[in-house]
């Protein structure tokens, strides 16, 4: 039980549902983290284990009257769920545990996790269903990415440094490329990735969701409505995801490391992807003609998150002749690394010390574990903390929702319906040559291949 210095006497509760049992979890680890993070004060703290089915309401009157046990020195109680669960059981557990355990002297909030359906239709099934039991005020759908330390600082970095926001926009950025690469597969849990691939499960939420972040315009305030009223434009004016600007790919096996056909949880001749790279594009006056690529993919060769601006070439280049044959190498470009080793970097050209007129490229770095003492906060953390607030800025709307699945559902489908044969790579590799075709239709290299430092 937790008591906010502010709001002395109050309860929070977590109930938890996870891998088919119920969970009253008043106090554990990762939540103390966010009650003192918070500025919370503990006044209780304990586990309870309770067991029971999904869809049968029993179970969760008794969840809520053990719960109502811990509550009953406070005069409010908030309660708090978090539904880790399949999603062909979502709506009936989410009824239930609204329905018969919610708090009936504080708040209500019920944290939703993805894949938010698989389509537009289903989305919009899941939204129809929660609506029956909550408000949309009541409904936190939790996208863990933003909640990662560089993500929050994204629009901190933008807006609130004259340097950057002047340079935002199509006469001075090239392309922008948002990466995510795992050097690990499926690992056993094939059976649960094949009913969804890398587009839904990480390109379609995560990587749309910080683009979305990165090309808004600046909201009026930092209320939460203001900067999901920016994120909903910024997707309702992106192009349509069309098969020509999508490339995909699974890994298959090297050596002794097995392949995703490999894995006994994957139905025998999937085609679901493991790796995508897409093409997108933003119709409206900022960010016209400009090519958002978008990559993702498991089984790679390094473990990484990433964002790289790149922006255009000096126009008219005094130093042309000293930069080499390559200007692409001489363009600026800004790295923003969510993860691993977090850090903000900005590669310039400068001249070599000596005698002689000799270019290099160098980096103006901020690395976070240098400049910054401490551990940071996990991404979970701090999302529940500000659940805890009733802070819904991170938290995805259901228009914002439905406006991500218009973009990729035709596409989907068309991948599905006409089984879209997956470029075949070497686990541990780069990945398929289709993303590298992709983004030299677009005049683009991707920045996270090239040599150096870059590749640490």
């Amino acid at each position: 039980c937790s008591s906010p210095k502010n709001h002395a006497g109050h309860c929070c509760t977590l109930p938890l549902c996870l891998n088919g049992v119920l969970v009253a979890c008043i106090f554990m680890q990762l939540f103390w983290n966010v009650l003192h993070q918070g500025g919370l004060v503990l006044s209780c703290c304990s586990i309870h284990y309770m067991q029971g089915p999904y869809d049968k309401p029993d179970g969760f009157k008794y969840l809520s009257n053990r719960l109502s046990e811990q509550e009953a020195v406070k005069p409010r109680a908030n309660r708090m769920f978090f539904l880790s669960i399949p999603p062909n059981v979502f709506l009936s557990a989410t009824g239930n545990a609204v329905d018969q355990a919610r708090s009936k002297s504080g708040w209500t909030r019920v944290i939703v996790e993805k894949p938010f359906g698989r389509d537009s239709a289903s989305s919009k099934e899941l939204g129809m269903g929660l609506a029956k039991h909550l408000d949309e005020d009541q409904i936190y759908r939790i996208d863990h990415y933003l909640g990662k330390e560089l993500i929050e600082n994204l629009t901190v970095l933008r807006f609130s440094n004259r340097v950057f926001e002047p340079l935002w926009s199509r006469q001075y950025i090239r392309n922008v490329q948002i990466i995510f690469s795992e050097n690990f597969g499926t690992e056993g849990r094939g059976g649960y990735f094949d009913q969804y691939g890398i587009i839904r499960d990480v390109i379609q939420n995560h990587l749309l969701q910080i683009l979305a972040l990165f090309a808004m315009e600046q909201p009026v305030s930092l209320d939460a409505e203001d900067i999901r009223n920016e994120k909903v434009k910024v997707l309702r004016s992106m192009k349509m995801v069309t098969l020509d600007d999508v490339v995909t790919g699974q890994y298959r096996a090297r050596g002794k490391l097995p392949g995703y056909l490999d894995d006994e949880t994957v139905p025998k001749g999937s085609v679901t992807p493991t790796f995508s790279a897409i093409a997108m594009f933003i119709n409206n006056h900022r960010w016209d003609g400009v090519p958002f690529l978008l990559k993702a993919g498991k089984a790679l060769n390094k473990r990484r998150a990433e964002i790289r601006v790149q922006f255009r070439h000096v126009p008219g280049n005094l130093y042309r002749d000293k930069q080499g044959a390559d200007p692409d190498a001489a363009c600026n470009e800004l790295v923003i690394r969510i993860q691993p080793k977090e850090a903000i970097y900005l590669k310039i050209n400068n001249k070599v010390p000596g005698l002689g007129l000799r270019l290099d490229q160098t980096r103006l770095d901020l690395q976070y574990q240098e400049e910054y003492q401490g551990e940071l906060p996990d991404a979970y953390e701090r999302l529940l903390l500000d659940v805890v607030n009733g802070d819904k800025r991170l938290f995805i709307r259901y228009d914002e929702l439905e406006a991500a699945w218009d973009l990729y559902t035709p596409v989907l489908h068309q991948l599905e319906q006409s089984q879209v044969q997956p470029e075949l790579y070497p686990y541990g590799s780069r990945g398929p040559l289709g993303a590298h075709y992709l983004a030299a239709k677009y005049g683009v290299r991707w920045g996270d291949l090239s040599d150096g430092a870059d590749n640490e």
